[in-house]
């Protein structure tokens, strides 16, 4: 196809639009809606895996349009009444085929593209760490809108009716809905009895991945392959189709999709940890002394390193022996309703969590601290507030000497809520002798590092569960 027959596509198709609507909603869906795309670190502006994760999730709804609006392009023909005089002619069917559907993937790919390329150059700015390992993401999303308008452009020439793209279109949107809702979901129970659900090999089918939780996390390499695989079947399904002619020839064509979804699935994994991953590359460790960060976060080691090492200086006056040696950014990545793993020995900490967020310079110590002294129990995808957040507040007054309101807690009612809970226990923990006093704080860490009892009732008191 030479630059003049794609001109003369592009004016009497409907590619520029299909184009159009998918990148001008994309960019409303996204500016327009204060989502969990817009906060932390993983924003999609602000790391190049969260960029390329956020835009395809983004596909739970621009995949169907794209499936859609091939079906109306391929509808083209019958409209115009001129299948008869199309069939007629010296030029091979596979020719105005390629034509027609290379017009209209180049114009989705070219949205796609200029999508992420709106939110990289936000991230070139933002990250200070480039790596090409966001890339395979994203070309597997501009592929599936591809391979979905070529399906769409095929079945609309098998079945020219005005039914067939808004029918299409609504069947793939309860198709991309149905897996990550039941159909791409298995209910599992976790070692503490706390139901969750996990995705499913079947899910992986669907072009949408799930919400974007950690800014390590990424698709594994078989999840590209066998969704390369299921996707190159529809397009070719869909090829078949534009140049069927006969209904044999049209269910025939129905063999490439059906053999490329069989094949995805013995290529996917079937393990939820083996289809979304840490990226190693991204995981590794950047260090000054003994405080930590991944290579994603190095920019923010300057502004970490010296509170981290007060927050150890002090940890290890208050404590002693028994204090942490090192701060770390935290690297693992569990499921949903999984109780969190502490280590004794490392500070382990998260730029999302909210204490560590909302904190600066002094106050960024005294999260440390507070999170040296109590991690936080909270099942990973739940919230909460209550015994961590004071028994955190008390921790890190004990061994600053003052009780103060941690970082992000500032607010007039979350303060006078907190006070109203810890002053108590603070007067109390501090009327002890300094030996008993350690020894509470001692049972108070052992709980909350083993997620084994409440920290604060312990502080308060009360015998660890």
């Amino acid at each position: 196809m030479n630059v003049r027959i794609l001109r003369i596509e592009l004016r009497r198709s409907v590619a520029p639009w299909a184009g159009l609507v998918v990148l001008t909603s994309a960019l409303t869906f996204l500016y327009l809606l204060d989502a969990e795309w817009w906060r932390g670190t993983t924003a999609w502006t602000a790391q190049w895996t969260p960029l390329a994760m956020w835009t395809r999730s983004l596909l739970f709804y621009l995949w169907p349009l794209a499936v859609g609006l091939g079906a109306l392009q391929g509808l083209r023909d019958h409209r115009s009444k001129m299948s008869e005089l199309l069939t007629s002619t010296p030029r091979p069917a596979r020719h105005r085929a390629a034509t027609l559907a290379g017009t209209t993937a180049i114009t989705l790919a070219s949205a796609y593209a200029l999508l992420v390329l709106v939110g990289g150059a936000q991230v070139f700015t933002n990250s200070g760490y480039t790596h090409l390992g966001w890339l395979p993401v994203s070309l597997v999303g501009a592929l599936f809108l591809v391979a979905g308008a070529v399906l769409g452009m095929g079945a609309g020439r098998a079945l020219p009716s005005a039914l067939t793209p808004p029918a299409l279109t609504m069947s793939a949107f309860v198709f991309t809905a149905l897996m990550h809702m039941s159909m791409g979901r298995t209910e599992t129970t976790t070692a503490t009895g706390i139901t969750s659900t996990e995705p499913n090999r079947v899910s992986l089918l669907s072009p949408a991945v799930q919400e974007v939780r950690d800014v390590l996390v990424t698709l594994s390499a078989s999840v590209h392959v066998g969704q390369t695989i299921w996707l190159l079947g529809m397009a070719t399904t869909g090829f078949a189709l534009l140049v069927a002619a006969t209904w044999r020839a049209r269910l025939i064509a129905l063999t490439p999709v059906l053999a490329g979804a069989v094949i995805a699935l013995l290529v996917l994994p079937s393990d939820p940890r083996r289809m979304y991953v840490v990226d190693e590359a991204a995981a590794e460790l950047v260090c000054d002394g003994p405080v930590c960060v991944t290579k994603t976060h190095r920019a923010r080691l300057a502004e970490l390193a010296g509170p981290g090492k007060e927050a150890l200086r002090l940890l290890h006056g208050a404590l002693g022996g028994q204090a942490p040696v090192s701060v770390q950014e935290n690297t693992s990545v569990l499921p949903d309703g999984a109780m969190p793993r502490w280590s004794r020995k490392t500070v382990l900490f998260d730029f999302d969590d909210g204490v560590i967020a909302a904190a600066k310079g002094e106050a960024l110590t005294r999260a440390l601290i507070a999170k040296g002294m109590v991690p936080g129990c909270t099942p990973v995808g739940w919230s909460g507030f209550g015994g961590d957040e004071y028994a955190q507040t008390v921790a890190a007054g004990w061994v600053l000497g003052d009780l103060r309101p941690l970082p992000g807690m500032e607010s007039a009612g979350v303060r006078r809520e907190v006070d109203a809970a810890t002053r108590p226990v603070w007067k109390e923990l501090k009327a002890l002798e300094r030996a008993e006093q350690l020894s509470r704080i001692n049972a108070m860490r052992a709980a909350a590092l083993s997620c084994e009892g409440d920290p604060f009732e312990v502080l308060s008191g009360g015998a660890s569960r």
